[in-house]
């Protein structure tokens, strides 16, 4: 079992590491043992892990699936191991993070730096990103999942909801009406954010009694923050989420339409792997979920304090 692992770390090192020759180098191992140990492992497998060529090592479509299963497996050992040897009576370590970027400048950076301030021995690494990406593949411990969860063998602590909410600034709403109805905003200025909805139709409803409507975008914009500029300068309606614009419409710079039409709030999650849990990892998602919960139910509390325009 020793040798089969010591055959995953060296896999998994020199595919990290783009070529046979790299992975030895970055293993301090002849490169003839790093290509004899990875030929070993496909002979055992009966299948080819990886492509060789000029231009560096590619993991085949089984070999991304082994390397995937290989990664837990090293990470779980190696964690087990220093757990036995008692390293683990403290949080310590790099802690590789995932956000949405709006969200993550609001309110994780914030709670980043007051948990490392309180586990001076953990690093964090955080990527703030509006794109999906993957735990496994991209070496996350943790990511904020904003909408439905898809199956999946992940972990999830759940910490809140987020509305999608259609709003404008109060100059626009005056000059141009307010809408009555979603089909109504074939007649009005739209400003699409590309990561929310496209341009051209906008979604309402769920499930069976979804329907697409007709939007004429004046503007179409791919960051939240674009949108909510936008929007505040009177150039049309825009459809965000509650936490980004919950400043824009509890001052007053934007006002909520069509609330009646909203579809049902997106779940907000703190997603990990399961199996055995790093204390570090443990540690941020004991302690960033009831702040992140808090922020999260703050927001709800202003926006229904704030008033929605026609009223």
């Amino acid at each position: 079992m020793t040798d089969r692992l010591e055959s995953m770390t060296i896999l998994v090192a020199a595919v990290e590491a783009g070529s046979l020759s790299a992975g030895a180098r970055r293993l301090g191992l002849p490169l003839a043992t790093v290509s004899r140990r990875v030929a070993e492992l496909e002979e055992l497998l009966g299948t080819q892990l990886v492509q060789r060529s000029p231009r560096g090592l590619t993991p085949t479509e089984p070999g991304e699936a082994y390397l995937a299963a290989c990664r837990s497996i090293l990470e779980q050992v190696g964690e087990a191991e220093r757990m036995a040897a008692g390293e683990f009576r403290e949080p310590k370590g790099l802690l590789s993070l995932s956000a949405p970027i709006v969200f993550g400048r609001l309110h994780v950076l914030p709670v980043v730096g007051d948990f490392l301030e309180r586990h001076p021995e953990v690093d964090v690494r955080l990527e703030q990103t509006d794109r999906p990406v993957s735990l496994t593949e991209e070496h996350f411990d943790a990511v904020i999942r904003i909408g439905d969860l898809a199956d999946s063998a992940l972990r999830a602590r759940r910490i809140g909801e987020v509305r999608r909410l259609i709003c404008a600034s109060p100059a626009y709403l005056a000059a141009r009406g307010r809408p009555q109805t979603p089909e109504d905003l074939a007649g009005h200025d739209c400003i699409s954010f590309d990561r929310l909805l496209p341009a051209g139709r906008w979604s309402f409803g769920e499930g069976t009694a979804e329907r697409q409507v007709r939007s004429r975008a004046r503007m179409s914009v791919n960051t939240a923050e674009a949108a909510i500029a936008a929007a505040e300068a009177g150039l049309g309606i825009t459809r965000v989420l509650s936490y980004q614009v919950a400043e824009s419409v509890a001052q007053g710079r934007l006002r909520i339409v069509l609330a009646e039409e909203e579809p049902a709030p997106w779940p907000v999650h703190i997603l990990f792997r399961a199996g055995i849990v790093p204390r570090k990892l443990r540690a941020f998602v004991d302690f960033a979920s009831p702040r992140l919960a808090a922020a999260l139910s703050a927001h709800g509390a202003r926006l229904a304090e704030a008033p929605v325009s026609g009223t």
